[in-house]
């Protein structure tokens, strides 16, 4: 017996076809079929079988989906729709066209479907997504406040899907006057006020947000999502009154995880160590085997020195399905490296992949190798394969620092040399070039690096800084270096070192007052011992000079092997 129904016929296709719409979106051309089914089915004259016609638009339409033809499947099931106004076919025929963003024939097909199918939620959910897609945030409103009535018993979840469903449209305002007019109706449904709370977040109206998220609390006290939310709107003004909110939720609600940890992880940023102990040590009770826990666990055993735990917990992660494995493996080859273990800590080093401790761990393995005497097989660590361009930049500068600090400076300088020959404006390059020049004496490749640099970016301020020291220190062109360091302070009022260079430059000119000043103030900053060098000359040259041999004297105890520090000492106290 052949099927009399458009809605069987299409059920009977759709399940022998299975057809995927994201598996079809990869495919090419239906019009062969096109025209072969078209001579197949033509001359049938006025009594031609319509559910063969049915059935051969439902196949040509899937088959074009198939190989990718979006418009020749928008074409066909289009037509079928729109002539036999059949719910299936206008369900299907709404998706074909939003898959080929066809957003308005989309929403002609939806409206159809639902003059056909006035009850249909699926019709009301597909044109309300249509809506959110097209940004016509006055023709959803109606749509979603139909789909809340229309389905109480879910619209406690409903309403907490809200603002997902507007997350991407651009208009955060109109999000939030959208959510409150869905929402304001059910004044006494908790999720109503935490879907407003949210979407005053969203909008950085941060007050609205935070009393919303109060009423949601006081409908639902238990409620710990509503508890985080309402921590995390107070800690933008008060981690204290977000601490104790915490605090006060989780004694009432010992069981609340997540609350816990957010409570133990701001009692950390708030350097409260011994509390966050507390907490995490309880939470790793109750979950042992999570990640979650046990990493911020080790971080702040590691924090508070008790390596034991922090080594077994970062054991254990190793042997979890943490994702970050080349993290646990840096932090136990410093443990390592601590515990004067340099081949465990090498090899743990030699596991970090590619990311955030990748040129750390390769300049620290690199450092134990040179500590060893294997430099040429520490140079090795930073040859291999398998790094992008700017981790290959990075640790080309890592080899240069290692050379410089392994007293081959010469070395150094060459292998940054031949870096710049094939990138000549990498500024990082340029910067270590122009201070191994410094150290070499080679004062005119300094000046070229460092003037380079600037040309590309004038707000250098370690450029800045480091071309006016160079003349300072040597005497020449003061009146330009004045100007280089004075915007280098601009840029970083608050670094010791470039007020220094600051200190520096006005000795330089005759002006020891307030030479004196900048450079007590740097030192007050940081009791560097170049600083404390540079302050002991002026101190010294204004007749200051008890004061000066204390404060090198000091500064010499602290730091005996500064050349700079013990040059000033012998030219001032011989």
């Amino acid at each position: 017996m052949q099927p009399k129904s458009i809605a069987v016929a299409l059920a009977l296709t759709l399940g022998l076809l299975h057809a995927d719409l994201s598996a079809a979106a990869g495919e090419t051309g239906a019009k062969p079929l096109l025209k072969r089914a078209a001579v197949a089915a033509g001359g049938r004259g006025a009594g031609e079988d319509v559910f063969g016609r049915h059935v051969f638009q439902v196949l040509l339409g899937e088959f074009a989906l198939q190989r990718g033809d979006l418009k020749l499947a928008l074409e066909a099931w289009g037509d079928l729709a729109v002539r036999t106004r059949d719910p299936l076919v206008l369900a299907r025929a709404t998706e074909v066209a939003s898959f080929a963003r066809q957003y308005d024939a989309a929403l002609e097909l939806a409206k159809l479907w639902l003059e056909v199918e006035p009850a249909s939620a699926k019709a009301r959910q597909a044109q309300s997504s249509l809506f959110v897609v097209t940004n016509r945030l006055d023709e959803l409103a109606p749509q979603l406040a139909t789909l809340l009535k229309q389905d109480p018993d879910s619209l406690g979840s409903n309403l907490m899907q809200l603002n997902r469903m507007l997350a991407r449209h651009s208009d955060k305002k109109a999000v939030a006057k959208l959510v409150d007019q869905l929402a304001m109706p059910y004044d006494s449904v908790p999720e109503a006020h935490f879907a407003m709370s949210q979407a005053a977040a969203t909008a950085g109206d941060y007050m609205r947000a935070l009393n919303e998220a109060e009423k949601a609390l006081q409908l639902r006290p238990d409620w710990e999502a509503a508890a985080l939310v309402r921590a995390q709107l107070q800690a933008r003004q008060s981690t204290a009154t977000a601490g104790d909110s915490l605090r006060q939720f989780v004694e009432g609600h010992p069981t609340a995880g997540d609350a816990r940890l957010a409570l133990a992880r701001l009692l950390i940023s708030e350097k409260n160590y011994n509390e966050a102990r507390l907490h995490f040590d309880r939470l790793l009770k109750e979950h042992p085997e999570s990640p979650e826990v046990i990493y911020p666990v080790a971080m702040l055993a590691l924090q508070q020195g008790d390596t034991t735990t922090g080594r077994q917990q970062l054991e254990k992660l190793l042997k979890s399905d943490f994702p970050d494995k080349s993290a646990i493996h840096f932090f136990l080859g410093q443990l390592d490296e601590e515990q004067e273990k340099p081949d465990a800590a090498l090899q743990h080093y030699r596991l970090v992949g590619v990311g955030d401790q990748f040129i750390a761990a390769r300049s620290r393995a690199a450092q134990i190798l040179q500590r060893q005497g294997r430099l040429e097989e520490a140079r090795e660590i930073f040859h291999e394969g398998g790094v992008g361009a700017a981790e290959k930049s990075q640790l080309l500068l890592a080899e240069a620092q290692m050379l410089r600090e392994a007293g081959r400076v010469d070395e150094a300088l060459h292998l940054l040399e031949s870096g710049l020959a094939r990138q000549p404006d990498n500024l990082d390059w340029l910067y270590e070039a122009a201070m191994l020049a410094d150290r070499l004496g080679k004062h005119e490749l300094l000046e070229l690096r460092l003037k380079h640099l600037l040309g590309l970016k004038p707000e250098h301020a370690q450029a800045l800084n480091a071309l006016g020291y160079s003349w300072a220190e040597r005497n020449v062109n003061l009146g330009e270096a004045a100007k280089l360091i004075a915007k280098a302070v601009k840029l970083l009022p608050e670094d010791p070192f470039i007020m220094d260079s600051m200190g520096w430059v006005l000795f330089r000119q005759g002006k020891l007052p307030e030479a004196l000043k900048t450079l007590e103030r740097a030192y007050a900053i940081r009791a560097d011992p170049e600083i404390a060098a540079h302050l002991g000359e002026v101190l010294w040259h204004l007749e200051r000079k008890a004061e000066a041999e204390r404060l090198l004297q000091e500064a010499a105890r602290k730091n005996p092997e500064n050349e700079v520090l013990t040059g000033i000492i012998k030219k001032l106290l011989p």
